[in-house]
Parts: structure tokens; C-alpha cells; sequence
């Protein structure tokens, strides 16, 4: 019992590790650009994909996320120009954009089962023996994707805490009006934050294509277990969606002990309620 409770809380924190990335992405949007944006689960399916592209073209498994990433970003960026731009003129209700952004995840999703169907697919890697740590086996991909996770992490507090594009970041989530009125350019601000966002999320689908099957509805699956990070962190910030994120996984992961993995999804929903229910803002501060 004890092992196998340490191999679930093992596979907690990479599946905490995805969310978290993916969650940052997600906590961005809302925190900056006002956008609940449900589309988010099938660009990290995107990102998958694109890495499987890259991967099936010959590219190393890295040099393939990179290209993913690129990929997931301008396809993000004109999402923007195309649609969410518009909407910000026009003053559009939460509620056009909560349908709109129902319907890009359709788009997305079937677009995706058009160019490579519907069937489960792998990258091409070399399959690599699991790392026994005492009665423990950890599978390497496992062990990647929390250190990409954790370099990913750092290198978003860096951003966000020393550089002028993070401070201006912090400010527009605080106050875009005021913000505007400073003299910071909000347009610019916007553009980072869907490249800081589509970046996270295509490497949130390529770390979770490492230690799962490449689907087309992966992320439509975790948009839950993502809106609940967010929400449970406190909305827009990234931190705390970030530790959200690694509570959620883990306890999912491990309620499969008792309640079997079809209730996974359920698990989640359960610890942001109950959660809210003590405090209504969830564990941490909103915004940056």
C-alpha cells in the first residue's frame, strides 16, 4: 500500500507538472486580457501534435517542442488579431467570449482529426527502462518533464519579477486603465502574453504526449483539472495556479486508490469547491 501510494504521488507531480504549465498559460489570459478561455485545453493539444509533426519529420524530441511552440504561438497570435482583438473593441460581454471560445475548441479539436485522425498516436523515441529508487520505478520521461516543468517555472519568475516586460505585465493585470494612462504600451504587453502563454501550453501537450498517448481530445480532458488551478490559485495569478496545479494533480492520482480513474476528473471539481466554500479567492491572491 505505502508503495504504491508513493508511485501515485510520484505520477501526481508529473501530471501536476503539465497543469501547471498549462495553467500559467490560462491564468495570463484571464489575469491580463479579462478571457476565459476554453480553447486553451486544444492548443496544448496543438502543441502536442506539432511536436509529433516535427518528430515524425526526423527532428529531436526537443528541437520538436521548440518547433511546436513556435507553431502554437503564432497560431495564438492570430487567434488574437483575428478574433479577441475584435471582441476587446466591440466591448464584448464575458459571455460572447466564453461562446466563442467554446467554438475555437471545436474548430481546433476537429481541424486536428482532419489533418491527423482520431486514433492515438506515440512519438518516435527510444524506449528507455524505468529508475528503480527503492521499490519505486520512475520513468525517465516522468523525470523530464518535471525538470523542464521547474526550469520553465524559474525562468517565468525571472520574467515576471526582473524584466520590463513582467513588471508591465503585473501592471495591466492590476489595472489596465491605469496602466494605459502610465504610458505602458498595453499592445505590447498583450502580444508577450500570448507568446508566454502559447509557449507554456505547446510545452504542457508536448510534456504530456512524453508520458501518455497523443489524442486529439488530451486537452479537452484537462480544461477542467486547468480551470480549477486557476481558480483555486486565486485568478491570474500564476503562482498560485502553479501550486494549485501540483495539488490537483496529486490528489487526483492518488484517488484512483479508492475511487478508480474514471472519477479523476470529479476529484478535481470536488477540491475546487470545497476549497472555495472556505475561501471564496481561492488559497492565494489574485493577479500578479
Amino acid at each position: 500500500m505505502d508503495t504504491q501510494l508513493a508511485q501515485l504521488i510520484i505520477n501526481g507531480i508529473a501530471v501536476g507538472s503539465i497543469i501547471a504549465l498549462a495553467a500559467v498559460g490560462l491564468t495570463l489570459t484571464y489575469g491580463i486580457l479579462r478571457l476565459s478561455n476554453f480553447a486553451h485545453g486544444d492548443f496544448l493539444t496543438m502543441g502536442a501534435y506539432l511536436t509529433l509533426l516535427g518528430n515524425n519529420r526526423g527532428l529531436p524530441i526537443w528541437l520538436s517542442m521548440v518547433f511546436a511552440a513556435v507553431g502554437t504561438v503564432a497560431e495564438m497570435l492570430l487567434t488574437e488579431e483575428l478574433l479577441w482583438s475584435k471582441m476587446r473593441f466591440i466591448r464584448a460581454t464575458s459571455t460572447t467570449l466564453i461562446i466563442i471560445s467554446i467554438g475555437l475548441a471545436l474548430f481546433l479539436r476537429n481541424g486536428i482529426i482532419f489533418i491527423w485522425g482520431g486514433k492515438n498516436q506515440n512519438y518516435n523515441l527510444p524506449v528507455t527502462p524505468a529508475l528503480e529508487i527503492g521499490n519505486l520505478k520512475v520513468p525517465q520521461n516522468q523525470l523530464w518533464v518535471l525538470g523542464l516543468a521547474v526550469l520553465a517555472i524559474v525562468l517565468l519568475h525571472y520574467l515576471l519579477q526582473n524584466t520590463k516586460i513582467g513588471k508591465a505585465m503585473r501592471a495591466v493585470a492590476d489595472d489596465l486603465d491605469l496602466a494605459r494612462v502610465s504610458g505602458i504600451n498595453v499592445d505590447r504587453v498583450i502580444f508577450w502574453t500570448w507568446v508566454i502563454a502559447g509557449t507554456f501550453t505547446s510545452l504542457s501537450g508536448s510534456m504530456y504526449g512524453l508520458i501518455t498517448a497523443v489524442r486529439p481530445n488530451m486537452g479537452w480532458f484537462l480544461i477542467l483539472p486547468l480551470f480549477a488551478s486557476v481558480i483555486l490559485g486565486g485568478i491570474g495569478n500564476p503562482y498560485g495556479a502553479i501550486a494549485a496545479a501540483f495539488i490537483i494533480g496529486i490528489v487526483q492520482e492518488v484517488s484512483t486508490l479508492w475511487l478508480g480513474s474514471q472519477y479523476k476528473q470529479g476529484v478535481a471539481l470536488f477540491i475546487m469547491i470545497l476549497v472555495l466554500l472556505i475561501r471564496p479567492k481561492g488559497l492565494f491572491k489574485g493577479t500578479m
